[in-house]
């Protein structure tokens, strides 16, 4: 099979999460035989693939336009949801303008201004933010799904939340496809600390974007007082500079702020680790606590999300908003031996290989459709 794999224009200039997943699925899929290509372009020409794989429903504004190339091209189109809700991040923890809009406002009319407001402050703006605010946020999804042959969760948790907030996907075809570690990469028996990352030996460590939504400013709080170095690794999203000020603001001297690190150097930061926390409002996977887990770490979640159908109850969880909840998580965490179950656990059910075989089975279902393009 000839396969595309499309997501956001800005896949590569604002990397998350998402952007592992594409990257590592295309490089998956080729070991089992796929020949398989990345744009981020939303009309390219589609006349050497069979099928067009489209990631991220929650940014409709260009799914949309990729979706539609690929349907009026007549190519089979399979769809990575990655669905998100913000919905309790946004009513409840956003601060300024949208957090007191979110209040009255209903989810889709929310990611209305949202995509507006980054048009104007990033240069989002293309045909498909053009469309998404003529047409509207939720018209532009259903539209998407509605065009989708398959589609591709990345858990029956998140299945479960898009058909409660989108009714035309009760009835799609879909494969669960789980997030997933590279078990090469992130093996601690392969790992040596280099300089850098060895200075935080036995540290509380935290890999995700700086955002309100992960929560660092209530992870640094909670760490105060406490005898172990926090380590904060990502960049701060574009448009939350203020909330990444606080974090320095507040920052005591057991914080240390690395900034961004190349993902295949993560390894030796997760070997220096004791304890790895990621205290989202939301996360589908959360693929720094799955790679934390192939390393070792004892982890600290929230059950904001899909996070259980990954660890079950095997990491420790708390309350997103409540520093006393983060710190108490924190500290029986770090006290209790690492569990070597965990790491069982992920390297038996989130590889990428195990993922590209759940990958080929939604491209094999959406070949052997029926329907009429």
């Amino acid at each position: 099979m000839n396969v595309l794999l499309q997501s956001r224009t800005t896949l590569f200039t604002v990397p998350g999460g998402d952007t592992i997943q594409v990257l590592k699925t295309a490089e998956a899929i080729r070991e089992k035989g796929c020949v398989a290509s990345i744009s981020t372009e939303l009309e390219p020409d589609l006349c050497s693939y069979d099928i067009v794989h489209l990631f991220n429903l929650t940014r409709p504004q260009e799914v949309y336009l990729q979706a539609r190339n690929a349907q009026r091209r007549n190519r089979r189109i399979v769809l990575s949801t990655i669905y998100v809700s913000y919905r309790e991040y946004e009513q409840r923890a956003r601060k300024g303008l949208f957090g007191l809009l979110s209040r009255y406002l209903n989810p889709g009319q929310i990611e209305y201004l949202k995509i507006l407001a980054r048009a104007g402050s990033n240069f989002e703006l293309n045909k498909g933010t053009a469309l998404l605010l003529l047409k509207g946020y939720r018209s532009l999804q259903n539209k998407t799904i509605d065009m989708a042959d398959v589609l591709l969760p990345n858990s029956e948790s998140e299945m479960r939340r898009a058909s409660s907030d989108l009714d035309r996907i009760r009835h799609k075809r879909y494969v669960v496809v789980p997030n997933a570690v590279d078990e090469q990469l992130f093996d601690p028996v392969d790992i040596e600390s280099s300089e850098a990352a060895g200075k935080y030996l036995g540290c509380v460590l935290c890999v995700a974007r700086i955002e309100g939504l992960k929560g660092q400013l209530n992870l640094v709080r909670a760490m105060k007082g406490l005898p172990w170095p926090l380590v904060l690794i990502g960049k701060p999203a574009p448009n939350h500079r203020s909330y990444f000020e606080q974090i320095k603001k507040e920052a005591g001297p057991n914080v240390h702020i690395v900034g961004e690190v190349d993902h295949d150097l993560l390894p030796q930061y997760y070997k220096a680790a004791k304890v790895h926390a990621l205290v989202s409002w939301m996360e589908t996977t959360g693929l720094s606590s799955l790679e934390a887990a192939a390393m070792g770490c004892n982890l600290v979640i929230t059950d904001k999300g899909d996070t259980r159908d990954y660890f079950g109850d095997y990491a420790y969880y708390c309350e997103p908003d409540s520093v006393e909840s983060i710190r108490a998580a924190i500290i029986r965490a770090y006290e209790s031996p690492v569990n070597p179950v965990l790491r069982e656990h992920v390297l038996k059910n989130f590889t990428w290989e195990k993922t590209a075989g759940k990958t080929l089975e939604g491209y094999k279902m959406a070949l052997n459709s029926k329907d009429t393009l």
